[in-house]
């Protein structure tokens, strides 16, 4: 709608996506470092985020299918890589042949596919040990892709986030691959694998998460910077005497007399109903608890000790992704890829 101001907002800071696409590329060591911008920018606005790191001098993107690639395909021009993860259906056929887009090739089925039709430079996709997408490792991979005109030779590590012993084994199968099949670059590491050493970067690393404040490390803690800040519009503020309930199923009961505002917020924007009871608003500093339990566009949350906040104004909610991945129970993934399409999304 024409000039619609949304009662919810996403405040994106823009020098924090790009301060934090910087420090990866740093501790990608002498890999480039590009990055993941499928699920739509990991939901932020792939166009947006895409423009902004290609000042920055990031050159390499990856999208999932063809669809997300068709959204920032004016976005490419000579140096400029854009790679589709998923590969290529008979349906992408068409659109990928014309697109300056590369497919990923991740499987026999594709490999044929593209080589029958005289598809020219594509990525392949090994799999090392994640059971995804790709070509098994264990087969022949030098047969496999014979004649292909290959930039770049990925695989995708399964739990590079935790301390386990399949990064290592994940890392010598690459290896050894690399050995076998010539390509021009290696890619393993993504934003988890990054932290694990520059041992895992190869040639060109793939951040996600981290690009858009989620930790993927203890490492990153202190140099990933949030760069997403919900923000909802109170729509009525009212007194709750104490007995009464608040919400559907009256799962919170007052103690005592409190005031409560109603928020434009609820799950079908992704603000999800782990949160019910234990997510918060804040202003200036104070939090404000979510009360009962968080509804489809509604959400409740006490204000007794900030009188100056009424209908109208605007709080932000607590979102550090980390904290709130806790206190819901979701992955930062979900927490930031979740956000629906009803935020204004501002930058800053």
């Amino acid at each position: 709608m024409h000039g619609y101001i949304a009662p919810l907002r996403l405040r994106l800071d823009g020098d924090a996506l790009v301060s934090n696409w910087r420090w990866l590329a740093a501790m990608s060591g002498g890999a480039a470092c590009g990055a993941a911008i499928k699920a739509n920018g990991y939901g932020l606005g792939a166009v947006e985020v895409m423009t902004r790191l290609l000042r920055a001098g990031c050159r390499d993107f990856f999208v999932s299918n063809w669809g997300e690639a068709a959204a920032v395909e004016h976005l490419l021009a000579d140096g400029i890589s854009l790679s589709v993860l998923h590969g290529v259906r008979q349906e992408d056929m068409a659109q990928a042949l014309g697109s300056r887009a590369r497919p990923v090739l991740c499987t026999p089925e594709q490999v044929a596919r593209w080589r029958a039709a005289g598809g020219g430079r594509c990525d392949v996709m090994i799999d090392t040990g994640m059971n995804r997408l790709g070509l098994d490792w264990r087969g022949d991979v030098v047969f496999a892709v014979e004649g292909l005109e290959m930039a770049t030779l990925l695989s995708h590590l399964a739990s590079a986030d935790e301390d386990t012993m399949l990064n290592a084994a994940q890392l010598d199968r690459f290896r050894q691959i690399r050995i076998r099949v010539s390509a021009p670059r290696y890619s393993l590491a993504n934003s988890a694998g990054i932290c694990l050493g520059t041992d895992f970067g190869f040639d060109l690393t793939r951040p996600g998460l981290a690009l858009y404040g989620g930790i993927p490390s203890p490492i990153a803690a202190q140099h990933i910077r949030p760069v997403v800040q919900p923000q909802a519009q109170i729509l009525q503020r009212r007194r709750v005497l104490a007995g009464d309930a608040i919400g559907y199923n009256a799962t919170h009961v007052a103690e005592k007399d409190l005031e409560i505002a109603v928020l434009n917020l609820g799950y079908a924007d992704g603000y999800l109903r782990g949160f019910s009871g234990r997510g918060a608003a804040c202003r200036d500093g104070a939090r404000l608890p979510v009360l009962g339990r968080v509804s489809m566009d509604l959400v409740a949350v006490d204000v007794s000790a900030r009188p100056d906040v009424g209908e109208g104004e605007w709080l932000d909610i607590a979102y550090d992704l980390g904290e709130a991945s806790a206190a819901s129970g979701l992955s930062q993934y979900e927490l930031i890829t979740g956000l629906g399409a009803r935020y204004d999304r501002l930058w800053i």
